[in-house]
């Protein structure tokens, strides 16, 4: 292995990413990620805690090698360049226990000139949700998944969009009762592909993470790997082999 470092920038962000009470880094794109970096020999696999907005702009000025994974979209790949999928999956909203707007989507939001939503900064939800027709200027931007579900929890906002599996990652969690998840609908919004980020030009690193996640996604230890975080065998047969 080399003598080198390397970084890898991750959110708490449970499932995905997280620090534990201990102090530990886990979740499925840390592991998955420690798993690619240690089989190759890129270096002492370093994890490093940043703010989303912080993601994209550390990989070009060189502050770490790779992100977590992140949704593929064309303005992203303007500025850094994707792995092959890591996920596929499809969005949720965080609202208080029992639904009481009864929302179920991008589009019951808008039609609820009442409704208030919580995105987070740069996350593609905020897009979709200006798309779906929700005015901006009932749009609460938060920095992070805490911040954003919190504002949930004390009712500032009616809901928090962002990826399903993410949100009950983060109320399992918390165990909280106060909190519950609606799944946006594929008819609303299709699953979308998420990938670990690079920066222009680190081609050999990406090729080299290519060619391990392609032996890797779909094996046994991945499908076990991503059951431990409360993904079933739809999520990983999108993106394996």
């Amino acid at each position: 292995m080399s003598n080198a470092t390397f970084r890898f920038a991750y959110l708490h962000e449970p499932p995905f990413c997280f620090t534990a009470a201990d102090g530990l880094v886990g979740g499925c794109d840390v592991e998955l990620a420690r798993h690619v970096v240690g089989e190759l020999g890129l270096g002492w696999f370093e994890p490093v805690e940043a703010r989303f907005a912080e993601l994209l702009p550390g990989l070009a000025d060189r502050r770490w090698q790779m992100t977590t994974g992140l949704f593929i979209t064309p303005a992203r790949r303007r500025t850094v360049r994707f792995s092959r999928p890591i996920w596929a999956l499809h969005d949720g909203l965080m609202v208080a226990a029992g639904n009481p707007k009864g929302l179920n989507g991008y589009r019951s939001l808008a039609a609820d000139p009442s409704a208030r939503l919580a995105v987070i900064a740069g996350q593609v939800q905020h897009e979709t949700a200006l798309a779906s027709g929700v005015p901006s200027v009932r749009i609460a931007v938060f920095d992070t998944q805490e911040e954003a579900a919190q504002a949930v929890a004390r009712g500032e906002v009616d809901a928090y969009a962002s990826v399903a599996v993410a949100h009950r990652g983060y109320i399992d969690r918390q165990r909280s009762r106060t909190l519950d998840v609606v799944d946006v609908s594929v008819g609303e919004k299709e699953p979308a592909f998420g990938a670990f980020a690079f920066a222009i030009g680190a081609d050999a690193i990406r090729q080299a993470v290519d060619a391990a996640l392609e032996g890797f996604l779909g094996s046994s230890a991945h499908r076990q790997c991503m059951l431990r975080y409360g993904f079933g065998t739809t999520e990983v047969d999108r993106v394996a082999g």
